[in-house]
């Protein structure tokens, strides 16, 4: 009897020890998985009270595409009055290469203790292990085809203008139209490729609202899905690639009237079955114009839209030596970014500096906005200058026509500055000085401690060093000159060296709103970072980049392809993040500033040492 009462509170102690037991784990919906699949990888803490779960830290996922997540979620159970729980971060990622991977270990803690999960071996192969899925209707034989599906599903790509000049705007819309019960969060597959374009992304909602439409007689939920202006850089005809999305759908069993479409908004009992399904929109070619070639302004440096002008200088007198503020302001509707700001010409005796170029793009349809140029002058000769008219044109698509602004001349009257008398040093006393703030001293009239100094002076070394120090210092100062002179001559030059403390300045203000969770702007910024220092660093127009030509230079300038892959990495994530219901918070925001740092780390050393600098 003794035995058993031991053996039953021994059975009892294991019970409560399994219930109570904590534990970190880690999973995957499948060890094998497709490079053109999405798989789940999931961390689960199991314990008694999850909510003393702190500081998850996943393990690096720079091999995958992220799609979504940490996606957060709990679930508690009560066995025989004892309450225990589970506290689940999921993820939805995509393989970006093919091979043998281990996903590497996370943690938590938890009342003091870290827990760390187990590693994953996980294969990548080529193609797809998902096979093409054809649903079985219950009490039914037939099968329900893509084709089918795609006539109650799919997405459309819409363009305001089929036909417009080299520069001119054109808006692409993304429309998803569904009869079908969508069951879980889409996931992108491809965006579409602007190949051709400069483009700027639209302003919409962060979440899909859906409304009604009918097309073709049948009634469709229809939810905006993106936008884009588009401003192409190249003339004839050019194609908008398609949009694809992974969509997971539920498809009801099969009617008595033959349709399993026809109800779909009135049934809300039936489950059915869920597939994933790949949704691809319409290509859309665009022809462009070349602008008119006759009498074609001097003053035209590309600028396509429609603009004002306005111009001001902040004084007309003006002492030799001050500074003065010459402003040019520009606005209206076209391509902001790409506006080109007209130099103005100092005539002799009055130096100009470089502008400070500020400007604000509106994104909420047609791209407008304003762009301004100040230039600080300083005259340095007496007398009276004129600064030029300045000119400004545009050509007008709707008035299919070249539009010349042109400013006032601008009249300067220079005078002498201030100049500083000096005393005699005989009779002089403090208050026959004027000090102006640290500049001007009292000078010492005495000469008590004055001595001859003996010796011959051109025997003593000091003399010939600085003889000699003066020829020294012009040749450094004629080699700086060429060489200040070399790199100002070489726009080209000048921007790849600045290059990455352009993306440093960029990265520094992606902190900042790292700190704050503005994950858009945030996420906006990196994306900038990186764009700007490949178009300064690889020499690419604004207009020509992308993110496959960069990788294209890249390659052929033999930097590692792990690298290239990372870049790629980074920059879809920042496109990825806004079709993401649920954003990856600040671990993620802490996780994509770090690796967009090291990536422009990187390239800047393997190209430092690929050209011997």
């Amino acid at each position: 009897m003794l035995i058993k009462l031991k053996n039953i509170s021994i059975f009892i102690l294991f019970y409560c020890a399994s219930i109570f037991a904590q534990g970190f784990s880690a999973s995957v919906s499948s060890n094998k998985i497709g490079l053109n699949n999405q798989f789940q990888l999931t961390f689960t803490f199991e314990g008694k009270e999850i909510s003393s779960v702190r500081n998850f830290s996943p393990p690096s996922l720079s091999n995958y595409f992220v799609l979504s997540g940490p996606n957060q979620s709990t679930s508690v159970q009560i066995i025989n009055g004892a309450v225990s729980g589970s506290l689940s971060y999921s993820y939805y990622l995509r393989p970006k290469k093919v091979g043998k991977f281990t996903i590497g270990v996370a943690s938590v803690d938890y009342q003091g203790q870290t827990f760390r999960s187990n590693p994953i071996e996980i294969e990548i192969v080529k193609g797809s292990t998902q096979r093409r899925q054809r649903v079985n209707t219950n009490n039914n034989s037939n099968n329900i085809s893509n084709k089918d599906i795609s006539k109650n599903l799919f997405i459309r790509a819409t363009v305001n203008k089929r036909k417009v000049y080299l520069g001119e705007q054109v808006t692409v819309t993304y429309k998803l139209y569904t009869r079908i019960a969508i069951a879980a969060q889409m996931s992108i597959s491809k965006l579409p490729q602007y190949k051709g374009f400069w483009s700027e992304e639209l302003s919409t909602s962060n979440n899909i609202s859906f409304s009604t439409e009918v097309v073709n007689g049948q009634r469709y939920r229809v939810g905006l899905l993106k936008r884009a202006a588009l401003f192409p850089s190249e003339i004839g005809k050019l194609t908008i690639t398609p949009f694809e999305l992974q969509i997971p759908i539920r498809l009801k069993n099969k009617r008595r009237s033959g349709n399993i479409f026809d109800d779909f908004f009135n049934d809300p009992f039936d489950q059915g079955k869920m597939i994933n399904y790949d949704a691809k929109s319409n290509a859309v070619k665009i022809t462009v114009l070349p602008l008119p070639d006759k009498n074609v302004p001097a003053s035209f440096k590309g600028a396509v839209g429609n603009f004002t002008m306005s111009t001001s200088l902040n004084k007309n007198n003006i002492k030799t030596n001050e500074t003065a503020s010459l402003k040019i302001n520009i606005k209206g509707t076209g391509n902001i970014k790409l506006l080109n700001i007209p130099e103005i010409k100092a005539p002799n005796g009055i130096d100009k500096y470089e502008p400070k170029i500020t400007e604000k793009v509106n994104r909420n349809g047609v791209i407008s906005g304003f762009k301004n140029s100040e230039y600080v002058i300083i005259p340095r000769t007496t007398g009276k200058k004129e600064i030029s008219p300045i000119k400004f044109t545009f050509f007008n698509p709707a008035k299919k026509k070249y539009i010349t602004l042109t400013s006032k001349k601008f009249i300067i009257n220079v005078t002498p500055g201030k100049k500083i008398v000096s005393s005699t040093i005989t009779g002089v006393s403090k208050e026959d000085i004027k000090l102006l703030g640290e500049d001007i001293r009292f000078i010492k009239i005495q000469s008590n401690d004055l001595f001859k100094k003996q010796g011959i002076l051109l025997l003593s070394y000091k003399f010939w060093v600085m003889m000699a120090l003066p020829l020294f210092i012009l040749i450094f100062v004629l080699g700086w000159q060429k060489k200040q002179n070399k790199l100002a001559g070489d726009i080209r030059s000048l921007k790849y060296n600045k290059a990455q403390k352009v993306a440093k300045t960029r990265l520094k203000k992606a902190k900042k709103l790292l700190h704050t969770k503005n994950e858009l702007e945030f996420y906006s910024e990196i994306s900038l970072a990186l764009f700007g220092y490949l178009e300064d660093k690889l020499h690419l127009p604004k207009a020509e980049l992308s993110l496959n030509r960069a990788e294209q230079i890249l390659k052929e300038k033999n930097i590692d392809e792990k690298l290239i892959s990372e870049l790629k990495y980074c920059a879809e994530k920042c496109e990825f993040i806004r079709f993401a219901p649920e954003k990856g918070g600040s671990e993620a925001m802490q996780e994509i500033y770090k690796k967009s740092t090291e990536v422009i780390i990187n390239i800047e050393r393997n190209l430092t040492q690929k050209n011997g600098r």
